[in-house]
């Protein structure tokens, strides 16, 4: 029997982001909160400028944040216009006539719902880079504590020559490094430019910087309507994140079967278990960040089409960017605290890397400048704490 509730969406089929902290700030409520927020900066920055008084901006301001709008009805409500700006902006002006030649005044509902986006964007990307600076303290710590701990190397799944497991988790420390860069690097502009990106209605371009300064966000130099540089660039950032994240994950895997039994994920009540098989110990928490590496490159490729975009305003390449542009945020954010869960229980089996060593034994000579390697890897970190 189905319900007559409203729809939810706990996450049931996305386990990899299911109660994660960067799902608290890309909900539905989230992002409706991030537009409200849009049209109080919007008001605020106008009134800086005196295009419109003060105490409106004010009462503007204090509207946007203790109004109550039902989202499922939003979200409904929204097929009409084809986004939800529209019928929030009616909730908006019902509850306060007195206010509706101050809200939203010039600009366009691209503006609210870009600006909205980045700044959930810039609130997941706090809650993500958070992650990942937990995820290379743990990784800096394992390359420390086993740089001179050997282990077979892999090349094309034979072994190769002898490694150390410092030198592997040092190349997954600096996997991490180079996904935290992108994704401190990437560009979250605030989003300002009216009907067809002139400002006609809105006041002049120095607007544009007071609106991003009020919400926290980047200035950017012209409306970006159409020029959608920053949400692709921000979907490869995250698509890189979540490979680096997938790659660690895809070698704890194959280091955590049986007969290898070389690392293990920390055990925890109910994790791993099976349904059917009450002996196993699935790495469940790697399974699921590759889950996550498997769905954001194709997500972020979306976005990367969105690129192509019609004139001042497209028509329908902007409405398909809303979805991946939160899951990308959603799954990388998930697999982000996940890789930290991982890498700090990781558990290592010295004994069991020398006993798997020998078994190509004529292979076994030195370990090179692995331990050079290491040091490198772990300076590289330091330079960037």
């Amino acid at each position: 029997m189905i319900s007559d509730r409203p729809p939810l969406d706990a996450g049931l089929l996305s386990p990899v982001r299911a109660g994660s902290a960067v799902e608290s700030v890309t909900s539905d409520e989230a992002f409706l909160r991030g537009m409200l927020d849009a049209e109080a900066a919007l008001a605020r920055a106008q009134a800086r400028l005196g295009i419109v008084p003060s105490s409106a901006a004010e009462a503007v301001t204090e509207l946007c944040g203790k109004i109550e709008i039902d989202v499922v009805e939003l979200a409904r409500r929204a097929r009409g216009a084809g986004n939800p700006v529209v019928p929030m902006l009616a909730e908006l002006r019902a509850a306060d006539h007195s206010l509706s030649g101050f809200i939203h005044r010039g600009a366009t509902s691209q503006d609210i719902v870009d600006s909205a986006l980045m700044l959930m964007a810039a609130r997941a990307r706090a809650v993500i880079v958070a992650d990942l600076g937990r995820t290379l303290d743990a990784l800096a710590g394992l390359a420390a504590e086993h740089r001179d701990t050997p282990m077979a190397g892999r090349t094309l799944g034979q072994h190769a020559v002898p490694v150390t497991f410092g030198l592997k988790a040092a190349g997954w420390l600096l996997l991490v490094l180079d996904a935290r860069s992108a994704v401190l690097g990437a560009s979250l502009p605030a989003q300002l430019g009216g009907a067809a990106g002139t400002l006609e209605g809105l006041g002049p371009a120095g607007l544009m910087d007071v609106f991003a300064d009020e919400l926290g966000l980047a200035r950017a130099v012209q409306p970006w309507h159409s020029r959608r540089t920053a949400v692709a660039g921000l979907g490869a950032a995250l698509a890189t994140t979540a490979g680096a994240l997938g790659k660690i994950a895809g070698d704890v895997v194959l280091l955590a079967q049986n007969e290898v039994g070389e690392v293990a994920e920390l055990a925890a009540p109910g994790r791993g278990g099976s349904s059917a098989m009450a002996h196993k110990r699935n790495p469940v928490l790697s399974i699921l960040v590759r889950s996550a590496a498997s769905q954001v490159p194709a997500l972020a490729q979306i976005l990367q089409s969105s690129l192509v975009s019609e004139h001042e305003r497209a028509t329908g390449a902007w409405h398909a960017e809303w979805m991946p542009f939160r899951e990308c945020l959603r799954l990388t954010g998930g697999a982000a605290e996940l890789a930290a869960e991982l890498c700090a229980g990781l558990v290592i089996s010295p004994g069991r890397m020398r006993a798997n060593l020998a078994v190509t034994g004529e292979l076994s000579g030195g370990l090179g400048a692995s331990g050079d390697l290491v040091d490198r890897a772990l300076e590289a970190y330091r330079a960037s704490r």
